[in-house]
């Protein structure tokens, strides 16, 4: 009976979502049927200007075809990268918010963001698939869910493309405080990748700090056949920044 009552709950919960006006979840202004209004959009830390490789944060004023010195020095297995925002005041709130509180309408936010920002902005790309940086299953199990899995799952059946599985071969330690070089060892070789894969694939984590597991993703990746590979997050930390 507890069972069908949640259940009932989660129905209602939708359905109220649906009928009852709209909201800004910022300012609490009226929004239409967007969780948000257009000043608090346009007010967003939206990553305007990165490298092209890695999105490293820098001044507006660098070429945006420049590459970073990161990336000179030692270049990452994926092509490109395509992070809309950057891990900062909103955007930071809502996915700490998702990643460590399960909260389900900041996951929708989230959600509805990325989709916008890929429509505004055309996304990664044409990719052919989503293949995204799953937690190893018992820290899924510890969080009660993985929230990269499932934004990935949204993403794939909105867009309509294949959401492809990387599973990590080994639970390593929080990549959280981890220098860059210390990052890159830890996560190196983690990922497989059970099926093959189509030349055009888009890599999702959910925070983009210094692109060490989206590498070794990619690495992966390009080991069932994916030949042009984008790294993509939700936000991207600060030059410098360690998370």
């Amino acid at each position: 009976m507890q069972g069908k009552g949640g259940r009932w709950f989660a129905w209602l919960d939708r359905a109220l979502v649906r009928t009852m006006p709209g909201y800004c979840s910022f300012c609490l202004a009226g929004a239409g049927d967007r969780p948000w209004c257009e000043k608090c959009l346009a007010g967003l830390p939206w990553h305007v200007s990165g490298c092209p490789v890695c999105s490293e944060p820098r001044p507006a004023s660098v070429p945006s075809h420049m590459v970073c010195g990161h990336c000179l020095k030692r270049r990452p297995n994926f092509d490109q990268s395509w992070v809309p925002f950057l891990y900062e005041d909103e955007i930071a709130q809502l996915i700490q918010r998702f990643k460590f509180h399960a909260d389900r309408r900041a996951g929708q936010i989230l959600l509805q963001l990325m989709v916008h920002a890929f429509e505004m902005h055309n996304g990664p790309g044409e990719v052919q698939a989503i293949v995204t940086a799953d937690l190893h299953s018992k820290r899924a199990r510890e969080r009660g869910f993985d929230q990269t899995r499932w934004l990935g799952q949204q993403l794939a059946r909105t867009l309509d493309i294949p959401l492809h599985r990387a599973f990590r071969r080994r639970q390593t330690p929080t990549q959280r405080g981890l220098s860059r070089s210390a990052r890159q060892r830890n996560v190196r070789h983690v990922y497989h990748v059970t099926s093959s894969l189509p030349a055009r694939v888009w890599l999702l984590d959910d925070v983009m700090t210094t692109g060490a597991t989206l590498d070794a993703l990619s690495r992966a990746c390009r080991e069932q056949g994916a030949e042009h590979v984008v790294a993509g997050a939700i936000a991207r930390t600060s030059a410098g920044r360690v998370i």
